[in-house]
């Protein structure tokens, strides 16, 4: 509608106020009737000052701040200063075509009737994924919490013990439920979880074996993800049914579901036998709720256990995102994939938490790393710990025995109508066979009902926590004639359970039996967030991590029923709004890239890495270059770039940087020359990872593709490109998008995370399928790389508003503000700390190494120290010894405001002349406050204090520590301690003090 049509309404009222009527205006609200009496000119709706502007709502600094920053830094203007820090020659010279910014208030008016146009029918198509009741104390106090969901990864395990306990839950709850020793904080979804369970039991083997077998039993997705992982890996995946299977020398490692896809309910015990018998591990895809009721997979053999726990008070959201779990046996605890919470100790002696076995991490392993995974999908993970907390273990027994009871009371009306289900006993999926299956599908959606058709004669349905005895009703109506039976109670018996019956209890450490009532588990969950620094308390300046604004509007549509509440195998005519939403974002992405085509399927970073490895395999294989298997890696690539190209079958060579932190082009020329004939691509980020904008950028591209190879570039750093440069436009070919990063996805302390990818042209063939939900990519896909068709879509909507409330200006004017605050702070600490790498003209780009190295050698004071040391000041450290040992990588974001900024800045000078008084022997060496730090008050508080500072330089090193301070929960973490004595899961805290020395 154009402004010269258009009408708007007074808020709060329904009346139109057309183009002619008179407006008050002026900022005391004065009549627009002029003092003489005479009527003043009306105001025409193009006349109108437009709704407040988001932008300065995200961006930190004001004008007035930025232009005293610019002046600190020497330059009159920010065109002048992005114009000496971004290389002329890859600048984008037009503005991007985004349009303007919209105010938060339209924008999520008009987010909602996009919204609208999903249909949210009851569901009933399981495959994985079921309806269930997120307890609102769990809904407002965790997912819509910026204390819980705007947290880091807890490498700072000092100012993370809320998160790790949540997460410590978590673990718990997972072994305890499969029966099994180790479990890790979770993974990405459940078809991901068995592709690593794959990986782990082929490394196992050590290659003697390449037979993956797969039960045609398992969720379909499950089994697109898995043959997806396996090819480029040599892998043979072999699906078949396993009552007929002859486990062999050839397999490695067999896949079961339990239950069946279709909700029958087998015993293993047997087939894992045989197939340990044959040297094969053996990998369960379990439902955990089930297993209150059925005897855990660990009981009759099972070696891994993976599976999903959305329905443990998770929103379906389309898809993701959800956690997935990945259990296993002791013996295997140094291989098993993803992140590990463990017990250890502080340097006080007592007990304290931390991530378990870090050397496992891939910045350390490289290419040795058998998995790329680098995220967990934590703040998901915590919800499914908490919902067990909630519940207990009785309160989940119940829920499970009431969706069997309704099931069985299902399976009875079936049956009475003379219907034929499957033999096999069941939990909350019935198959029942029919004459004509298409016109019972047509039939449940005519009453808004979603089914599963499993063949042109059979029919799936799966029961959950939502469903009443009146949709049971529902459901044999569309059988038949309801039988008088059902108009009472579901059905009491359970005996169809009884073969396979669970005996062992679980659940059992107090945790998960003291925080029943609202009033104790929101006390709980409290306790558990004040232990930890989120970007409610301070900012966190982490280097390569981009901790920005996650604004509240952003995150309102997170919730809303026509995002949450959506099965991802709905009919694609009920998700209109969903496709209409993935089609904007895909638009904008793309010119914001310059790229052709962006697939939204990768639900992490390390997945879009991988994802687009596998774009630029299978291009090379479709022009019958086979053998183009070599990447280049630059030695300052994220530590994920050479695991996610040996898992895509490729073999990594390096190429060294030069003393500036760029790459050696000289090196990479030469590297590329030798492997000519078998080059397929090149992995560069951009910026460097070393936080500069390297100016051979172009002809580092132009080099590889001369040689035959493609040119994949890491996001991670794309705030610092959006609106002045873009990949596709530098060369690259393929890139992944951390939209938990760039574009306001919040960290939800270490998950969840998107990471899309964008391609050129002749990349747009080969972008990920779905054996479920058609993509409308062509036959040369490169198959799933998640079980959902677009990963975690229901966090997708932040992304979405973020863009079209920034608007083209906006999100370059965001760019900038990010340089100018990373080179403020390079500016304000240069006296005192030497910064590494620097630029053309001296700057950096959007973050900065800060080099502490000259402290090792001059009085013992490491990273650590100064990294342990910011948290008494109040901050999050930055990240530390990456991609450089011995220093610390600082990226303010955007958002920070100028007085946030300083008092970064004032805490690290302060810090500084702390390590000064140690250079000039007013402080030991040894017994010093970096030392030592972090400070708890268990440690100030203590009768007793025999060290050579005062308890206030200790705790209070500064005013604002005095105004407002935050406590970590535990002194320095013993991580070494806590690997020699792996202990993962929960158990009394005298077991752990029993532990120590």
């Amino acid at each position: 509608m154009s402004p010269e049509s258009s009408t708007f309404s007074h808020v709060g009222s329904n009346r139109p106020v057309s183009e002619t009527s008179p407006v008050s205006h002026g900022a005391t609200g004065e009549s627009s009737q002029a003092n003489d009496g005479a009527i003043a000119p009306t105001v025409t709706i193009a006349d109108l000052q437009p709704p407040d502007d988001f932008v300065p709502r995200h961006i930190g600094p004001s004008a007035a701040d930025v232009d005293a920053m610019l002046k600190v830094l020497g330059y009159s203007s920010l065109k002048d200063l992005i114009d000496a820090t971004v290389p002329s020659a890859i600048r984008l010279q037009r503005s991007l075509n985004l349009g303007p910014g919209k105010d938060e208030y339209t924008l999520l008016q008009e987010l909602k009737a996009i919204a609208s146009q999903n249909q949210v029918f009851r569901s009933y198509i399981g495959m994985g994924y079921a309806n269930t009741i997120t307890p609102p104390v769990i809904q407002r106090n965790v997912l819509e919490n910026p204390g819980w969901y705007t947290q880091y990864t807890p490498y700072q395990p000092e100012i993370s013990q809320g998160r790790l306990e949540a997460l410590l839950n978590f673990q718990t709850m997972v072994t305890d439920l499969t029966g099994l020793e180790i479990a890790n904080a979770s993974l990405l979804d459940e078809g991901t979880a068995a592709a690593e369970a794959m990986s782990m039991s082929y490394g196992l083997h050590k290659g003697k074996a390449n037979v993956f077998w797969v039960s045609e039993a398992c969720h379909p997705q499950t089994i697109d993800v898995v043959r997806t992982r396996a090819l480029p890996l040599g892998i043979e995946v072999v699906v078949g049914d396993h009552r007929q299977l002859e486990p062999d020398a050839s397999m490695f490692g067999i896949l079961l579901q339990y239950p069946a896809t279709d909700g029958a309910i087998y015993d293993y015990a047997e087939v894992c036998d045989r197939a340990h018998v044959a040297g094969a591990l053996v990998t369960v895809a379990a439902d955990l709720l089930a297993l209150t009721l059925l005897k855990p997979p660990g009981e009759f053999g099972a070696d891994i256990v993976v599976g999903n726990t959305q329905r443990f008070g998770v929103p379906l959201g389309y898809g993701g995102p959800h956690a997935a779990f990945f259990a296993t046996r002791d013996a295997y605890k140094r291989q098993i994939p993803g992140r590990l919470v463990g017990v250890s100790k502080d340097a006080m002696g007592n007990p304290a938490l931390r991530l378990a076995l870090q050397t496992r991490e891939q910045h350390i392993r490289r290419d040795k790393a058998t998995s790329n995974i680098c995220t967990a999908q934590v703040l998901l993970a915590i919800m499914a710990g908490m919902y067990a907390v909630y519940h207990g273990p009785q309160g989940l027994q119940r829920i499970a025995t009431r969706i069997h009871q309704l099931t069985q009371a299902l399976a009875n009306g079936l049956t009475e109508l003379g219907y034929e289900l499957g033999h096999e006993p069941f939990f909350d999926t019935l198959r029942v066979s029919v004459s004509n299956a298409t016109e019972v599908m047509q039939q449940a959606i005519a009453n808004q009902i979603n089914l599963r058709q499993l063949s042109d004669r059979a029919i799936g349905m799966t029961l959950d926590e939502t469903t009443t005895p009146a949709d049971v009703r529902d459901l044999i109506a569309l059988f038949g004639p309801t039988p008088e039976a059902l108009s009472a109670n579901p059905h009491p018996a359970t005996a169809t359970l009884q073969p396979l019956r669970r005996t062992s209890p679980f659940l059992t450490h107090p945790v998960f039996n003291r925080y029943h009532s609202e009033t104790e588990l929101l006390r709980y969950l409290y306790r558990l967030q004040q232990k930890d620094l989120s970007l409610a308390t301070a900012m966190i300046p982490l280097g390569s991590c981009t901790m920005k604004l996650n604004a509240t509007s952003e995150m309102i549509p997170v919730t809303w029923a026509e995002f949450g509440q959506i099965h991802p195998f709905a009919p694609l005519d009920q998700t209109q709004g969903y496709q209409h939403m993935f089609r904007q974002l895909e638009s904008w992405l793309a010119e914001i890239t310059g790229f052709a085509a962006i697939s939204l399927q990768p639900n992490a970073g390390s997945q879009g890495e991988y994802a687009g490895l596998l774009v630029i395999r299978e291009y090379h294989l479709q022009r019958g270059d086979t053998h183009r298997t070599v990447c280049l890696i630059p030695e300052s690539a994220h530590g994920t770039n050479p695991a996610s190209a040996v898992m895509a079958g490729m073999k990594v060579v390096p190429v060294v940087c030069d003393r500036d932190g760029n790459i050696d082009v000289a090196d990479l020329r030469a590297k590329a020359e030798k492997h000519s004939d078998n080059l397929a691509a090149l992995m560069v980020t951009y910026p460097s990872t070393h936080g500069v904008f390297e100016e051979a950028i172009q002809e580092i591209c132009a080099i590889v593709h001369e040689h035959g190879g493609q040119v994949y570039m890491d996001g991670a750093n794309l705030n610092a490109q959006v609106g002045l440069c873009r990949p596709g436009d530098l060369g690259a070919d393929v890139c992944h998008l951390n939209l938990h990063k760039t574009f306001c996805i919040p960290h939800g302390g270490g998950g969840p995370g998107m990471g899309p990818i964008g391609v050129a042209a002749h990349l747009v063939p080969f972008l990920p399928g779905h054996a479920v939900v058609p993509l409308g990519t062509g036959p040369s896909n490169i198959g799933a790389i998640s079980a959902a068709p677009w990963g975690s879509s229901s966090i997708l909507p932040i992304s979405w508003m973020y863009i079209a409330l920034m608007g083209a200006e906006g999100l370059t004017r965001a760019t900038e503000v990010a340089i100018l605050n990373a080179n403020y702070i390079a500016k304000r600490l240069e006296d005192d700390f030497p910064v590494l790498y620097k630029g053309q003209n001296g700057l950096v780009a959007h973050e900065c190494i800060i080099d502490l190295r000259p402290f090792k050698r001059s009085v013992g004071i490491e990273a650590e120290d100064v990294a342990k040391r910011l948290i008494d000041y109040g901050f999050h450290p930055p990240t530390m010894s990456w991609p450089v040992a011995g220093t610390i990588m600082v990226e303010p974001t955007e958002s920070e405001s100028l007085a946030e900024l300083d008092r970064f800045c004032e805490a690290m000078i302060a810090i500084r002349a702390e390590i000064r008084e140690i250079e000039e022997g007013k402080a030991d060496r040894q017994n010093n406050v970096l030392k030592h730090a972090p400070h708890p008050a268990a440690v100030v508080i203590a009768d007793e204090w025999d060290r050579p500072y005062s308890r206030q330089q200790a705790v209070y090193p500064s005013d604002w520590t005095r105004d407002n301070k935050f406590w970590p929960a535990v002194a320095r973490v013993d991580n070494a301690y806590g690997d020699r004595n792996l202990v993962c899961s929960c158990l009394p805290i005298d077991a752990y003090l029993e532990a120590a020395p």
